[in-house]
Order: C-alpha cells, then sequence, then structure tokens
C-alpha cells in the first residue's frame, strides 16, 4: 500500500516537474507587459489583437497592449522617427513598411534579430525572395515579415475574352491590346491603361516597374545606386509614348492611388495598376460595376525582358530601446509563423510571406485570386534599399511625376536622380 502511494506520489511530482519545464522557458517573462505598434486600420490592427490575444493564452504572465496611429504610411514614418530619434522604451515592437528597415537599423533604432531567431537570416528561406533584400540589413537580420503586398496588374477579363485577346506580356502587347478594345466599344470614357503618376509613394514604382523589367537593378545589395541611365529613360518614354497613343489620358500626372481604384470600379479602365487591397474594393463596393469582371496577371515587360513588381506590406522590428526584448522576439517570431500569415489571410485577405500558403485548400477558398496573385509577387522586388529612403522616395517620386507632366524631359529626370542620389547612396 505504501509503495503505491510512495507511486502516486512520485507520479504526481513528476507531472509538476513537466508543467514546470513547460513554462521554464517562459518564467523570466512572468509579469511581463509589451507594447506594440501596429500600424493604422489599413494594417488591421484588430486582426493583430486577435493574433495577440491567442499569443498571451499560450505565454501566461504576458500581457500585449496594441497601439495605433497614422493613416498613410509616410504619416506613420513621421511618428516613429520622431519616437525612436527619442530612444523612447515605451513601445517594444514596431509594425514598419518594407522599405523602413534600413533607414531604422541604421540608425541605431532596431535591435537585430540573429540572436533571437535559430538561424538568424537564413531563417528567411520559407519566405518570400523579396525578404532577403528588405530585412537584412549589413548582413543582419533588421525584421522579420508580417505581410505581404505589391502591384498587381487587374484587367477587365470580361473584354479581353469579348474581343479573343489574351493577358500581354508586354507593355507592346498591352498598347495594341487596349487600342483594339478601345476602337471597338467606342466609349470616351474609358481608358486603357490608368498608373500612378502624381508624386506620391505609388510613383516610384512607376519609375522602376518598367526599368526592372529591362533586368536592371537600382542598386546594389550594400544599397549604392547602379542605375543605368539609358534603361531609366526608355522606361519613363514608355509611359509618355502609351500617353502620345491614348492608352493612358493625357494628365496621367495627377493620377493617384484612389484615382486608379474608383475609376476601375466604375468601368472606366481596362489595365489598372494598383495595390492588393483594391481586388476586395473591385469585388465588394456596393458600387462597383466591375464585380465578377476582374482578372489579375503578371505585369507585362519592356520586349525581351522579364516581369517584375514592386513589393509593399509590413515587417515586425524590435526596438533597440525596448527592455524586453527576449520577451518582445519572442511574440515576433510567433507573429511571423506560416500559421500566423495563413490566419491574416483567411480572415483579413492579407497577402501572405509564404508562398506555400497562396496554395493551401482553405485560403483559396476565401480568397480565390490569391492563385493568381502568386505568380506574381514570386517576382516581386523591394524599392530602393538605403538608410535614407525617404530622400530617396522623394527624388525619385517628384522627377517620374515631372516627367510624366512634360516639365522635365526623361533626360533631364533621369540625370537628376542620379545626380541627387549618387550623393545619398554610395
Amino acid at each position: 500500500m505504501q509503495n503505491k502511494q510512495t507511486i502516486r506520489h512520485l507520479a504526481r511530482l513528476a507531472g509538476s516537474l513537466l508543467v514546470c519545464a513547460a513554462f521554464a522557458g517562459h518564467s523570466a517573462w512572468a509579469d511581463t507587459k509589451l507594447r506594440v505598434f501596429s500600424g493604422g486600420q489599413n494594417q488591421r490592427p484588430d486582426l493583430m489583437r486577435k493574433l495577440f490575444d491567442k499569443y498571451q493564452a499560450q505565454n501566461p504572465g504576458v500581457t500585449i497592449e496594441l497601439e495605433t496611429g497614422g493613416a498613410t504610411s509616410e504619416l506613420q514614418r513621421q511618428y516613429l522617427s520622431t519616437v525612436l530619434n527619442a530612444k523612447d522604451s515605451a513601445i517594444d515592437i514596431y509594425m514598419i513598411d518594407i522599405v523602413n528597415p534600413a533607414q531604422y537599423f541604421n540608425a541605431g533604432w532596431l535591435e537585430p534579430l540573429d540572436s533571437y531567431i535559430p538561424g538568424g537570416v537564413s531563417a528567411l528561406k520559407p519566405y518570400l525572395p523579396v525578404y532577403a533584400q528588405a530585412d537584412v540589413v549589413n548582413g543582419k537580420l533588421a525584421a522579420m515579415p508580417a505581410f505581404s503586398d505589391a502591384m498587381f496588374m487587374y484587367y477587365r477579363k470580361d473584354l479581353l475574352d469579348k474581343y479573343g485577346i489574351k493577358e500581354p506580356h508586354t507593355w507592346d502587347e498591352l498598347a495594341a491590346a487596349s487600342k483594339k478594345v478601345l476602337d471597338a466599344e467606342k466609349n470616351p470614357n474609358l481608358q486603357g491603361l490608368s498608373i500612378q503618376g502624381a508624386p506620391i509613394e505609388g510613383a516610384v514604382c512607376t519609375f522602376l516597374l518598367p526599368y526592372w523589367s529591362q533586368g536592371k537593378q537600382f542598386n546594389d545589395a550594400s544599397g549604392k545606386l547602379t542605375l543605368d541611365k539609358d534603361a531609366a529613360v526608355k522606361g519613363l518614354n514608355m509611359w509618355l509614348n502609351l500617353v502620345d497613343t491614348g492608352v493612358m489620358k493625357k494628365n496621367i500626372a495627377e493620377v493617384t492611388t484612389p484615382v486608379t481604384v474608383n475609376e476601375f470600379k466604375a468601368g472606366q479602365v481596362l489595365f489598372a495598376i494598383n495595390w492588393g487591397f483594391a481586388w476586395d474594393v473591385f469585388k465588394d463596393a456596393p458600387d462597383s460595376q466591375v464585380k465578377g469582371k476582374v482578372g489579375v496577371m503578371p505585369l507585362p515587360a519592356m520586349t525581351g525582358g522579364k516581369s517584375a513588381t514592386c513589393v509593399g506590406g509590413w515587417q515586425w522590428a524590435l526596438s533597440a530601446f525596448s527592455k524586453n526584448k527576449s520577451a518582445a522576439a519572442n511574440l515576433i517570431k510567433y507573429m511571423s509563423t506560416p500559421e500566423a500569415s495563413k490566419f491574416l489571410a483567411v480572415e483579413g485577405s492579407l497577402l501572405p510571406v509564404y508562398q506555400s500558403v497562396y496554395t493551401e485548400a482553405d485560403v483559396l477558398k476565401q480568397a480565390p485570386w490569391f492563385k493568381d496573385a502568386a505568380n506574381v509577387i514570386i517576382n516581386g522586388q523591394a524599392r530602393p534599399i538605403s538608410s535614407q529612403y525617404g530622400q530617396v522616395s522623394d527624388v525619385v517620386r517628384t522627377n517620374t511625376s515631372a516627367a510624366l507632366a512634360r516639365t522635365k524631359t526623361p533626360a533631364d529626370a533621369v540625370s537628376d536622380i542620379e545626380g541627387r542620389l549618387g550623393r545619398v547612396m554610395r
């Protein structure tokens, strides 16, 4: 009898030890409060909150507070620059735009994640290829992917089918397809192609899309400018030729992201380049005239080149001034898992950071267009990697818009970009 009691006692003791062992790794995080800045409403803080709640349930003793703010990437960048420059330790984790890791890391604002994420930089291998560019700075892991975005070519599938036109693979083919449809439809309100020509962040991509598709790179791995002036001028001239042939409207230099979305939604555009959020607008908006009529395809290339797109999206970064770095890094690791990526895809149609998630059955059931999106985003590239990205963006977008407005020649605009950024990106 005594032996049986002893055995039961040892069993209970062993069970207790197992429970203790299960939480031993988290004992240092007991009563730990983490504060996370997760962007504005477009970054879906409601879904981030649900993931944080799951994490808290799995990690007793950790409490996560959520901070939001800034309707645009630019406004968020202004806020974060102020907070981080002040070395404020109140926020442990930041959600940052894909263009910001180099800027923030080189400023000393971000803690390298190499010692917290198993494998360090090699941990990015399962993710989309672009993150090896965007999230690695000076050989260090500066951030981890949260969710993705990209520039997509949306098109009126019904009109291409009507005239027996296949998806164009080059800009010349797109121009020919547009002219065929425009001539046949005889609708003065119908445009062939809409892009963002106003001096906004989207115009950086407007500059890069035809440039990249010629196989050219804007900078090397160290961030040094590698601009091919002839290719850049050729890309800007291609846009102007589309204006001159009536494929794009003459005031394209005034077109912003919402203008493209609203005009395509109204049935006034055959092809449109825009970000991933636009799909749900075209599909779900009560006033959408294109429901069930929209296709998604890879962006065309310059003749002889290869399709490329501009990747956006958001990253998780650890503040260099956090007082809870180990606990915060563990949360970042959790928020960057395939499970978190899948949750955001299914619940919010946020583009996955893992290529494998795009083809999972329950993801495609919720967002069927991801099957086509995967073919686009795999060819995604990051915008210029620079610790002075704000200045880089300003120079590229203002000169691109000036060239499209014809207040500068393409050659002069490219020379200005080279002259000003050659000193910044070196």
